[in-house]
């Protein structure tokens, strides 16, 4: 992951879906950013024992969780998970060595685009389903999808310092 995008400010002045939207591609990109320009080992390290976390692990979980809440929750794709499965839910953040990073950002690149999709032809007081049958609105989707994205990009500030000293992303 050698790139390093740019990072638009979320709109200051705009409309809800947008602003929620804004929110999202911002925490999407720092994300990004903080994987950027790593190699693959460092991307796969657990550099912050004893945690078990790494940047690639979030990237793999931050996948499953965008088309877990936006594609199935709430678009009732019934998309099977990227990176886990029932017989080891936490396949996203433990078999690192399964996926290159350079695959594993494709990926991840395309979910988002289809969040993205999925959200710009949506009201957000549209209804999904939790697991457990009750509704919520896209709204609420999001905004758990941004907790999600907020958690882990601190996390991932832990991590990429400890790996290389970078930052401020």
């Amino acid at each position: 992951m050698t790139t390093s995008p740019s990072r638009a400010e979320p709109p200051q002045i705009a409309g809800e879906k947008t602003s929620l939207s804004g929110y999202l591609d911002f925490h999407r990109t720092t994300l990004e950013l903080k994987c950027a320009g790593l190699t693959a080992d460092q991307l796969r390290d657990r550099c912050v024992p004893p945690s078990r976390l790494s940047l690639l692990g979030i990237m793999r979980h931050l996948a499953d969780t965008e088309r877990l809440w936006v594609a199935n929750r709430y678009a009732a794709m019934d998309l099977p998970p990227l990176f886990f499965s029932a017989d080891n839910p936490d396949g996203d953040f433990e078999d690192l060595q399964t996926h290159d990073p350079s695959a594993v950002l494709t990926t991840w690149r395309e979910t988002c685009e289809l969040s993205r999709d999925i959200v710009s032809a949506a009201a957000l007081d549209d209804l999904g389903a939790r697991a457990d049958g009750t509704s919520v609105t896209l709204r609420w989707i999001l905004l758990r999808v941004l907790e999600e994205y907020a958690r882990h990009n601190g996390h991932a500030d832990l991590l990429r310092e400890r790996l290389d000293g970078s930052t401020g992303v």
